[in-house]
């Protein structure tokens, strides 16, 4: 078993800095609640967390299929609560590809094998709230 661990420092009023890995990442409120809008807000990060988890499943699978899109995007939404704590009770994730004679089978199969085999993220949010997905081919 292996442990992540990360630091959250405060900064000024509502602004706090994330280190991970050595990457930092500005969290912050907006004006109204006190804060000064130099970082995301910490709920939306999970969001960021669940599609850069997916996609780097998605990407290595597909490329082991032979399978490489023009383009690729996740759309990552999660509905909060009205009441406290506002959390996320549901979330979605529209999967985007863009690229010549796409085989949607292939699609399919890595985008499921990541949600649910692969993407820990994923995992850890599907134990408090529903998840679910789609792909779309675009044009």
């Amino acid at each position: 078993m292996s442990t992540h661990k990360v630091t959250v420092e405060w900064q000024k009023d509502m602004a706090f800095k994330g280190t991970s890995g050595g990457h930092e990442i500005m969290m912050d409120a907006d004006e109204q609640v006190g804060g000064h809008n130099l970082g995301s807000r910490p709920k939306p990060l999970l969001l960021v967390a669940a599609g850069g988890c997916t996609g780097m499943d998605i990407i290595p699978i597909l490329k082991k299929m032979q399978v490489v899109p023009d383009y690729f995007n996740m759309v990552v939404e999660g509905v909060v609560s009205e009441e406290h704590p506002r959390q996320y009770t549901s979330m979605h994730i529209t999967f985007e590809f863009r690229g010549k004679d796409l085989p949607f089978e292939k699609l399919q199969k890595a985008v499921s094998l990541s949600q649910d085999k692969y993407c820990g993220v994923s995992a850890t949010l599907k134990k408090a709230m529903p998840v679910s997905w789609e792909i779309k081919i675009l044009e």
